[in-house]
């Protein structure tokens, strides 16, 4: 083992790796491929196909798209994110988090803007990933990317109100207060079959999701409410009604009309989509990993991401990221390597050749109780309250972030987000510099915090930071979990050196803690100063170690590693445990 960058334990052969191989996952999990493996794909990718069709249609028409442009997205990019990708069980494919952008996009360019926006952010992305900068997208802080995100949740399901309750409206205005105003100005001329379908659909897939988890309710809610509208033949608006059905057939190769006129003016929305690409695929990635125990290559993800992006429009599909949902959808249906997510994009196709005149008969209400669904589901609404024990300068983060995601849009808000972030940063990196004078106080505390003099029994493995763990930084933590099983049955992580704390570095902690937890060691943490001890307590880190371990200082955590050592059941035949010097 050697000490990488930043103090993390690798192996030299993974140094070299990490910088030299550049292969997609599907290549790597070919090489032990079974029968067995290619049966549990199979099932997984039919299975988050079919989930993946109405929420496919539901972000192209949200997006101001036609529906099967949702479809044709996930078929070409789910098909290649799959084959070229470094993950290995992760769905790529429209997301919601695309639907404010895109239809913001097409509204001020059209669509021949969006798929030129949509393949500049590809090539953005390919660029990404070969040079390895794909990895800047950690600077982004935590409450920027749970302010956006919850902005985008709300954006979205207002946007469903419409077709939720059939409300008669020629068109919906563009901006958030005036869209709630038109639709509260026609609330009264709503319709209760509307109304009635899209609230039974909403309520069956929460339930089925309760007590079916194994089969996702959005399949059952599809043909169920469609089923139950065409048979009672009840007045509902479908995609027939709207769009005229979906064509059947594999999509066209088209190439978009290039408009040179365009492209300094899509500036900047193509690094919005390229960023949203990058920040969602990675931390789908993330999930996948924690899921199933694999762990992707972020540089070849992105790079199959840019290559998904420039394909989509010659197809007229949408810009495409990992999907957080299908994802874990995948996963939890037995997945096992990137076929699965081949097969998925294959029952797409296949749907389209032999099922599209049926899509005719969707409810637009199934479709609008479905996203509301998603909506929440993205919106990652549990993390508010923690975020907000924290201090006012990651809720002012947030709420500035969250505000203006809702009432401007989302690269404004990132904008502003990170700005403000950035000089929180400097602000809270002064406030922990210190000069002091060195008293005889000083010196005498500081024993207890000093391994010196001490020595670490084997049974103790002890990990330090040092500086500030802000935004930016918490990936050197992340670089341990593959080593967990190189620890010893007791983890000291040090803080002594450890001088500032965000919300990001608090989660980064809160990770690792948790996953050192499900390897079965103990976590102590010990010598936290007064700026990360408070961040600490406001967030009621103890729920995750114990109170009882959270220590003042090196000394007293070997203290209480002695006694948990000596608390757990041995062996008869173990002897004493040995020592050795640090």
């Amino acid at each position: 083992m050697v000490v990488g960058e930043g103090g993390e334990l690798r192996r030299p052969q993974d140094m070299n790796r990490s910088r030299l191989e550049f292969r997609p996952a599907l290549l790597l999990a070919l090489r032990t491929y079974s029968a067995r493996t290619l049966v549990a794909d199979l099932i997984a990718g039919v299975t988050v196909g079919l989930v993946a069709l109405p929420l496919a249609m539901a972000f192209a028409i949200s997006s101001g798209m036609t529906p099967q442009a949702g479809i044709y997205c996930a078929v070409v990019t789910g098909l290649l994110i799959s084959a070229l990708g470094g993950s290995f069980v992760q769905i790529g494919g429209p997301t919601g988090a695309f639907v404010v952008v895109v239809s913001g996009i097409i509204a001020q360019y059209g669509v021949d803007g969006l798929f030129m926006c949509t393949m500049m952010a590809g090539v953005l992305l390919v660029i990404m990933g070969l040079t390895g900068t794909g990895t800047a997208v950690r600077f982004i802080p935590r409450p920027v990317v749970i302010g956006f995100t919850n902005g985008i949740a709300l954006v979205i399901a207002s946007t469903q109100l419409k077709d939720f309750f059939g409300i008669p409206l020629e068109q919906v205005p563009g901006e958030f207060i005036e869209r709630i105003a038109a639709l509260a100005e026609g609330a009264s001329s709503l319709s209760p079959v509307t109304t009635a379908l899209a609230t039974g659909v909403l309520a069956a897939i929460i339930v089925w999701n309760r007590l079916v988890p194994r089969v996702p309710g959005y399949i059952v809610a599809l043909l169920a409410g469609t089923a139950i509208a065409t048979m009672a033949q009840w007045p509902v608006e479908t995609i027939g009604s709207r769009f005229g059905g979906i064509p059947s057939g594999l999509p066209e190769l088209r190439v978009p009309t290039f408009r040179p006129d365009l492209i300094l003016s899509l500036i900047s929305p193509t690094l919005t989509v390229a960023m949203l690409g990058a920040i969602e695929s990675l931390l789908s990635a993330v999930v996948a990993d924690r899921m199933s125990g694999t762990r992707h290559n972020s540089n070849v993800e992105l790079f199959a991401q840019g290559v998904a992006n420039i394909a989509s429009p010659l197809f007229g599909g949408l810009p495409a990221t990992g999907a957080i949902a299908r994802t874990a959808t995948n996963v939890r249906s037995g997945a096992k390597t990137p076929v699965a997510g081949i097969v998925h994009a294959v029952t797409l196709a296949v749907i389209l050749l032999v099922a599209a005149p049926l899509a005719a008969m969707v409810p637009m209400a199934v479709l609008a109780a479905i996203l509301l669904v998603v909506a929440y589901n993205m919106g990652e609404w549990r993390e508010i309250p923690e975020l907000w024990r924290q201090g006012w300068t990651d809720r002012l983060v947030w709420l500035v972030t969250f505000a203006l995601t809702v009432l401007a849009d989302l690269t404004v808000a990132v904008e502003a987000g990170m700005i403000l972030a950035a000089l929180l940063y400097i602000r809270r990196v002064s406030a922990t510099t210190t000069v002091t004078r060195v008293s005889p106080d000083y010196i005498r505390s500081s024993r207890e915090h000093s391994l010196q003099d001490k020595e670490l029994p084997d049974y103790v493995s002890i990990i330090r930071i040092h500086g500030p763990f802000l935004f930016g930084v918490t990936d050197k933590l992340e670089r341990l979990l593959p080593h967990l099983d190189e620890l010893k049955p007791v983890v000291i992580l040090r803080l002594r050196n450890m001088t500032a704390i965000d919300a990001t570095g608090l989660k980064g902690i809160e990770d690792f803690a948790d996953a050192v937890k499900r390897s079965g060691r103990t976590l102590l943490l010990c010598g936290a100063p007064p700026q990360p001890a408070r961040m600490m307590d406001r967030a009621e880190f103890h729920r995750h170690v114990g109170a009882g371990n959270i220590l003042p200082n090196v000394e007293a955590a070997l203290r209480r590693a002695e006694s948990i050592h000596e608390a757990r059941p041995r062996p008869a035949a173990e002897g004493a445990a040995g020592t050795q010097l640090l």
